[in-house]
C-alpha cells in the first residue's frame, strides 16, 4: 500500500504513537518513532477500556495478547462519598459484550505500552530511537525536514505529532497555547491485592462521588494489583505526569468522606500527580504533510476513560485514510482530521460533562443520586452508546 520513499516519523513513544507506528508499518511504510526520554515507557497506572477499544484490538488482531494482562470487572459502580450509599451500578461482562460486541476491560498503562512496544518491534520497517527530541521542522512541497535537539536532521514524507499534552508540535500546527486547567488534580497509586482489606476489596471499577473529589478503584493485572486515583480541586500547576503528591493536601480534601473511603487512602503512602488538563476542540489540526494524534490533537479529561483509546482509534482512521489515497500524505491527512474532530471534539465536551455528574454538591448532589437510584434515568452504557459502539475502520472512506 505504501507509496512513500522517505519514512513517516511519529514524535512520541505514548500507546497511540506506537499504534499508529505498528498500523503503518503492517501497510509498508517506513516509520520512525523519535522518543525524547532516554527510553519507550509509560507512566501511569491503570487505563480503562470501552468496548468501542476492544473493537480496535479486534481489528488490530491484539485481542488475545491484551487479554492476557487485562482485568474484566463485573459492573461500573458509583457511590457517594460522604454517605457510602450506592448511586448507581451498571453491569458488564457479559452485558456489555451482548451489547457492543465487545468486553469492558481495564488494564496496566505499562503493560497496554509494552504490547505496543513489542508489536513495533517485530515489524523490520520500524525504528524506534530514543534520546530524540524534535526541536523544530520545515516543509517543502514533497518533505518535511526535522531538526532534533543537538543538531541532527531527519528528512521525512510526514511528520506525525503525537507528542502529547503540551506538544511543541501543536504549537507550530494549531498555536491555542497552554492547556486549559480544570482546576483538579489527580493523585494516583497502586496497591498489591494482600494489601488491600478484604472489606474494601472489589472487582468493579467503583467510583465515590463528591463536592469536587471522588475516588476511583478497580482491579489491575488479573486481580493481582489495585489501582486508586484521587481527584480534587485545587489550583496547583505542573507539568508533566510524575509529580510527587502531597498527603496531607489528600487528606484534607476527603476529610469528609465516609470511612471506606478514607480506610483506603490511608493505606498509601506515596502518590503521583497530574493536573487534568484539556483543550478546546478544533476543527483543523493538519498543515500539508504535518498533523496531530491523540492529546496533542484532543486532549480530554479522563472522566470518560477514553485518551488512549481515542488516540489508537486515532491511529487506525489514519491507517485507512492513507490506504484510501494511495498514500498520498496530504489528501490523507485531511481526510484523517475530517473522519475525527466531531467524534473526538464530542468526548472531550462529554469529559467535562461528567466531571460535573461526579463532582456534584448541594441540590446538583441529590438529584443525581436520586434519578440514578430511581432507574428513571439512563446512568449507564445507553447515555454513551454513540461512543461505545466505536468506528468501523471498513466503512471510513467508502
Amino acid at each position: 500500500m505504501a507509496q512513500t520513499t522517505s519514512p513517516l516519523i511519529i514524535s512520541g513513544g505514548s500507546i497511540g504513537s506506537l499504534a499508529a507506528a505498528l498500523v503503518l508499518a503492517q501497510d509498508g511504510h517506513a516509520v520512525t518513532v523519535l522518543e525524547q526520554a532516554a527510553s519507550f515507557g509509560e507512566i501511569g497506572a491503570g487505563i480503562q477500556l470501552g468496548p468501542n477499544i476492544f473493537r480496535m484490538f479486534d481489528y488490530l488482531g491484539l485481542t488475545e495478547a491484551v487479554n492476557r494482562v487485562a482485568f474484566f470487572p463485573p459492573g461500573l459502580g458509583m457511590n457517594d462519598v460522604r454517605t457510602g450509599e450506592k448511586v448507581v451500578r451498571v453491569p458488564l461482562g457479559d452485558m456489555a459484550r451482548a451489547t457492543y460486541g465487545f468486553p469492558y476491560g481495564v488494564i496496566y498503562r505499562a503493560d497496554l505500552h509494552q504490547l505496543f512496544l513489542d508489536a513495533c518491534a517485530a515489524q523490520p520497517n520500524v525504528t524506534l530511537r530514543t534520546h530524540a527530541r524534535v526541536e523544530s521542522f520545515a516543509q517543502s512541497a514533497d518533505s518535511v525536514t526535522v531538526h532534533l535537539a543537538g543538531g541532527e536532521t531527519l528528512q521525512a514524507a510526514a511528520l506525525i505529532g503525537a507528542d502529547g499534552m503540551w506538544s511543541k508540535i501543536r504549537e507550530v500546527v494549531v498555536g491555542d497555547g497552554k492547556p486549559r486547567v480544570s482546576g483538579h488534580i489527580a493523585y494516583r497509586a497502586v496497591l498489591k491485592r494482600e494489601d488491600v482489606p478484604a472489606h474494601l476489596w472489589s472487582d468493579d471499577v467503583l467510583l465515590w462521588g463528591g463536592e469536587k473529589t471522588h475516588l476511583v478503584h478497580y482491579p489491575l493485572r488479573r486481580g493481582e494489583l489495585f489501582n486508586l486515583v484521587a481527584v480534587f480541586h485545587s489550583n496547583k500547576y505542573d507539568e508533566g505526569w510524575n509529580s510527587f503528591g502531597d498527603t496531607a493536601e489528600l487528606t484534607e480534601r476527603f476529610s469528609e468522606a465516609c470511612p471506606q473511603v478514607k480506610e483506603l487512602l490511608g493505606k498509601i503512602e506515596t502518590w503521583k500527580m497530574w493536573v487534568l488538563c484539556d483543550r478546546e476542540p478544533v476543527k483543523n489540526w493538519t498543515d500539508r504533510r504535518v498533523t496531530l494524534l491523540g492529546d496533542a490533537a484532543h486532549p480530554m479529561l479522563q472522566y470518560l476513560a477514553q485518551g488512549a483509546g481515542q488516540a489508537i482509534e486515532d491511529a487506525v482512521v489514519l491507517r485507512e485514510a492513507l490506504r484510501f489515497t494511495r498514500g498520498g500524505v496530504q489528501q490523507a491527512f485531511q481526510k484523517y482530521q475530517q473522519a475525527r474532530y466531531l467524534r473526538t471534539g464530542r468526548v472531550q465536551l462529554t469529559a467535562r460533562f461528567y466531571g460535573d455528574i461526579y463532582h456534584a454538591a448541594g441540590v446538583q448532589r441529590e438529584l443525581r443520586n436520586q434519578l440514578f437510584q430511581s432507574g428513571t434515568e439512563s446512568a449507564g452504557f445507553a447515555g454513551l452508546k454513540w461512543m461505545y459502539d466505536g468506528i468501523e475502520p471498513s466503512k471510513l472512506f467508502q
